[in-house]
C-alpha cells in the first residue's frame, strides 16, 4: 500500500513559480510510474505529467510541455513538480498518483489528497 501526500501548493499571480511535492510512503517509489493531475471543479481530472520509475522519461501535456517539469528523488521517496509561467487556467487541485512501473494503460492505483493551485490573472 502506497501513501502519498502532495504539499507545494498555493496562491501566486500569473507569470510566477510554483514547487510541488509528492512524498510516497509504505512502498519503494522506484517500483512505480508517478504522474501529476489536476482538477477544476465540475470537470473531469486532466492529465499534466508522467514520469518513469527511473526518471529517465518524462511526458507532459500539450498545455503545460515547456512551462512544467516533473523530477523524482528516488533515494527520498519523492516526486515534484516545477511549475513556471503559471496561468490563470492552471489553478486547480493538483493530484500525485502512482501506478506500478511497466503498466502500459493510464490507470493508477494510488493517489493523494491533492493540493490547491491558485493563479490570480
Amino acid at each position: 500500500q502506497v501513501q502519498l501526500v502532495e504539499s507545494g501548493g498555493g496562491l501566486v499571480q500569473a507569470g510566477g513559480s510554483l514547487r510541488l511535492s509528492c512524498a510516497a510512503s509504505g512502498a519503494t517509489l522506484s517500483r512505480y510510474t508517478m504522474g501529476w493531475f489536476r482538477q477544476v471543479a465540475g470537470l473531469e481530472r486532466e492529465f499534466v505529467a508522467r514520469i518513469s520509475w527511473s526518471g529517465s522519461m518524462t511526458y507532459y501535456a500539450d498545455s503545460v510541455n515547456g512551462r512544467f517539469t516533473i523530477s523524482r528523488d528516488n533515494a527520498k521517496n519523492t516526486v515534484f513538480l516545477q511549475m513556471n509561467s503559471l496561468k490563470p487556467e492552471d489553478t486547480g487541485i493538483y493530484y500525485c498518483g502512482a501506478k506500478p512501473a511497466g503498466r502500459a494503460r493510464p490507470d493508477y492505483d494510488y493517489w493523494g489528497q491533492g493540493t490547491q493551485v491558485t493563479v490570480s490573472s
